[in-house]
């Protein structure tokens, strides 16, 4: 009898084999190579070395600190004033590196002073004429930032947009003080700074009730009030602002900043030097209300590096280093 068929039968049976072998390989090694890549996505990231940075701010005059209660000496007449609130509102704050790259810092979020990327600094402490503040100060803002070597800060004085116009009685700290609120304009004051006379018997123009009525369109307390925020919003009854003609935001950049010997000064004498603050414009606000048919804001707006009507913007100088 012939062996052939035989033969034949064992062949198929082990490339049959072979096959079944090759395909078991092949799977186990789509299954291993699975496995291998999940195990690759699921190995942690390498975390990015940070450091806890604070930039620090200083109320002063001229060469005196600022203090509720004090006297001094301001603007172009040189009239003696008490200050009865001193308080602003920083945001979009960035360091700078070796190259002038803006590296933003990152916020604390401590339910306080900070909000996103919103930080209060608050000189003001409730004492003496400073009846419409808070006990608590603020002078510094806290972040984060990678680790590396920078030269320089940039910040700007206000709030952005998209938080410019929440309704201030729903808003988290520090965007939730009503004081640093317009209702008439339904915006934040980006900075509060109000003046009364040293002899004046009454301090209730810094008040202000939070509204822009008869309080600030009057003389019955002589004084000057300097709120800075947005005007020229477009909007109505339903609706917050789409957008401001004049958004008031300042822009401050020091390229020369070591963040471990500098202070920020935020300078009240520097504010007012080209401003008369014993005299207000007939039928306008008291003092500076940011609206450009006031006069009286011409030389504060250029002080802040800001845009007033014709006027040339100028580089700011109420903030300087120290």
């Amino acid at each position: 009898m012939s062996t052939q068929p035989h033969g034949n039968f064992e062949g198929m049976i082990h490339n049959i084999q072979r096959h079944q072998l090759f395909k078991l390989t092949l799977a186990s090694g789509v299954v291993l190579s699975g496995l291998f890549g999940l195990r690759a996505l699921q190995r942690p990231a390498i975390a990015i070395d940070s450091q806890t940075v604070t930039l620090q701010f200083e109320g002063m005059v001229g060469e005196q600190p600022f203090a509720c209660g004090q006297t001094y000496s301001l603007g172009t007449s040189a009239s003696p004033m008490t200050v009865t609130d001193f308080r602003f509102y920083v945001s979009e704050v960035a360091l700078l590196d070796a190259e002038g790259n803006e590296v933003p810092l990152i916020l604390q979020q401590d339910g306080k002073w900070q909000h996103q990327d919103v930080a209060l600094v608050d000189f003001e402490d409730k004492t003496g004429a400073c009846t419409n503040g808070t006990p608590d100060t603020r002078a510094q803002v806290i972040g984060s930032v990678p680790a590396g070597d920078y030269q320089g800060v940039k910040f700007t004085l206000g709030v952005p947009f998209a938080l410019n116009h929440v309704d201030s009685t729903l808003a988290p700290s520090p965007l939730n003080l009503t004081s640093m609120w317009w209702n008439w304009n339904f915006g934040y004051k980006f900075a509060r700074i109000d003046l009364t006379p040293a002899a004046a018997q009454s301090r209730q123009h810094g008040a202000e009730s939070d509204s822009h009525g008869d309080a600030e369109k009057t003389n019955e307390f002589q004084g000057f009030a300097t709120h800075l925020g947005s005007v020229g919003c477009q909007m109505d009854a339903a609706q917050a602002p789409v957008v401001c003609s004049l958004p008031n935001r300042a822009d401050v950049v020091f390229t020369d900043f070591d963040l471990t010997q500098n202070v920020v000064v935020a300078d009240l004498a520097a504010l007012f030097a080209t401003t008369n603050v014993s005299e207000n414009q007939e039928d306008t606000a008291l003092g500076c209300m940011s609206s450009p048919a006031d006069g009286d804001c011409a030389g504060i707006m250029q002080t802040l590096g800001l845009p007033f009507n014709d006027l040339p913007v100028l580089e700011q100088t109420f903030f300087s280093v120290k």
